[in-house]
């Protein structure tokens, strides 16, 4: 049995999800706001739906159901 190097409560690990978002603070941000807004009731656009906002949120972001634009500076 292989065990991973690197265990991760949140599937996609956060390390996967740096590749896709630049900073950890616009990460957190973003998933908090989606999480927010599946407990308002707004539809989850993942298969595999968990019963944790922010699980089905981190999973929507990775996948990129969820986008966001980043201010000009």
């Amino acid at each position: 049995m292989k065990v991973s190097s690197t265990p991760s409560m949140v599937n996609p690990s956060t390390d996967d999800m740096l590749k896709k978002i630049s900073s950890r603070y616009t990460l957190v941000v973003l998933a908090s706001k989606r999480a927010r807004q599946l407990l308002e009731g707004k539809k989850c656009h993942v298969e595999n739906v968990s019963t944790k906002y922010v699980t089905n949120a981190m999973e929507e972001i990775f996948e990129g159901k969820v986008t966001f634009n980043e201010p000009s500076i």
